[in-house]
């Protein structure tokens, strides 16, 4: 049996498929270590959604490359979305790597280990034969905090937007059974999760391909029935799926977070239609509105994309009004990413480097004013908070975050203080804000 060094990178989704890689492996019986230096087995398991996390998916397999040259690695392996997208320049330059598994053989990584062959994908995308999609039934080992978790609904994407090479990685939209969620649902609570975050490329579509009508919502109507779940929340969802019975369902479900995640990537119908997006700024504005009429109080977070090819000075000028006017409680900002096999990449007119950063450092200037002011409002009041535990900015501090903080995208309560004594990681607690800082907030625990 094998020590498995994992190196998971990009995002939640990608994380939950190295959690079912992790529970496949010690369900044969190899373990898990954290200090790389003494596995056996480093597994890297990559994202290559654009050019910043290719590179740091290369720097990790060279890192673990090194390993294998100088420390106790015998044997190292390549998953996930760089693996899919290019096995064979993987293959010649990174001569250390002694398996390549792409997006859908997730369930070859025991074989991959115990040194049976595996075959790297031969060709960029799957057929709809081979892909994969994990249930309740598969072994899987968490690597979040305990008491939080994610639930991938369902995988692939049937967008067809310019700018994103997704759909080619992960294939066609499919999506897992409402019954497969909720019985994973009950066994994460049982296994001490109080937060569930739903995932997928394309999570208000889910179930369509089932024949449910609805899909998300009726989901969310049945996992916010889950005893012992006090947070849920779902990510990356689309303008125009957002139903009404949707947003009746975040409204009305005191345990379902009212937070809404759109990434919305721009407001000038112009670049839309560029993106294969569709809408303007008068029907996103109006959909915000509807969205924050129907859920009191709901955070909206959203991206967008700058230095798109054609972008003009008008265009971002427009983009800029409209996140000024819309004032989006948390905002990321991207610059335009040129990906070869994408609709965009063969678009003239690209937007120079230096312009595209300095377009998305004026809107996240922009996005810091708003966000301060909207922190310094919560200062004197009173909030339900999670605890996570110690700070990663100083051992003297704990962390905590509101039903409005997202793990991983948003900012976090740093707890300076606490009027009942000692708290704990996974405990839900009355917090009174203190002090607000651009994106985090001081707090002190009051009850």
């Amino acid at each position: 049996m094998a020590k498995i060094g994992f190196i998971s990178l990009g995002c939640p989704k990608n994380l939950v498929d190295s959690e079912v890689m992790l529970g496949m492996l010690q369900r044969e019986g190899h373990t898990v270590t954290t200090d790389r230096s003494e596995a056996d087995v480093i597994v890297v398991n990559t994202c290559s959604f654009i050019e910043g996390s290719k590179r740091e998916s290369i720097d990790a397999i060279l890192d673990a490359a090194e390993l294998k040259r100088t420390g106790a690695c015998r044997k190292l392996i390549v998953t996930g979305c760089l693996a899919e997208r290019y096995p064979n320049e993987i293959r010649q330059d990174l001569v250390e790597v002694d398996a390549i598994l792409g997006t859908n053989q997730i369930p070859e990584i025991v074989n991959a280990v115990d040194g049976l062959p595996v075959q790297a994908p031969t060709s960029f995308g799957r057929s709809d034969a081979d892909l994969y999609l994990y249930d309740d039934t598969t072994p899987r080992t968490l690597v979040t905090p305990r008491h939080s978790a994610y639930l991938k609904i369902s995988e692939g994407c049937d967008h067809t937007c310019a700018f994103c090479i997704i759909p080619k990685i992960r294939g066609r939209f499919r999506s897992r059974t409402l019954d497969s969620l909720v019985r994973e649902a009950r066994h994460l609570v049982e296994l001490g999760v109080k937060e569930i975050n739903l995932v997928s490329q394309d999570t208000t579509s889910y179930g369509s391909d089932l024949g449910i009508e609805d899909g998300l919502a009726r989901l969310v109507e049945s996992l916010a029935g889950v005893d012992g779940l006090r947070w849920l929340r779902f990510l990356y969802v689309y303008p125009e799926l957002v139903s009404d019975r949707l947003i009746e369902a975040v409204a009305s479900n005191e345990n379902v977070c009212k937070y809404i995640d759109m990434p919305l990537q721009h407001a000038s119908s112009r670049i839309l239609k560029a993106m294969r997006r569709g809408g303007n700024r008068t029907s996103l504005t109006r959909m915000v509105d509807r969205i924050r009429n129907g859920i009191p109080g709901v955070t909206f977070r959203t991206t967008m994309i700058v230095g798109f090819p054609g972008e003009s000075e008008q265009d971002f000028h427009e983009l800029r009004s409209f996140c000024s006017d819309v004032e989006f409680d948390r905002l990321g900002v991207f610059t335009y990413s040129d990906e070869e096999d994408t609709a965009a990449f063969s678009l003239g007119d690209k937007t120079p480097a230096k312009v595209a950063e300095r377009r998305r450092r004026e809107l996240m200037d922009l996005q810091t004013r708003i966000t301060r002011r909207k922190n310094r409002a919560l200062v004197g009041t009173e909030h339900t908070v999670l605890v996570e535990g110690p700070s990663e900015e100083s051992e003297l501090l704990l962390q905590a975050r509101l039903e409005s903080q997202a793990p991983e995208i948003d900012g976090v309560c740093l707890v300076n203080d606490s009027e009942i004594g000692e708290v704990s990681a996974g405990e839900f607690r009355r917090a009174r804000i203190t002090r607000a800082l651009d994106h985090d907030l001081l707090c002190t625990i009051v009850a």
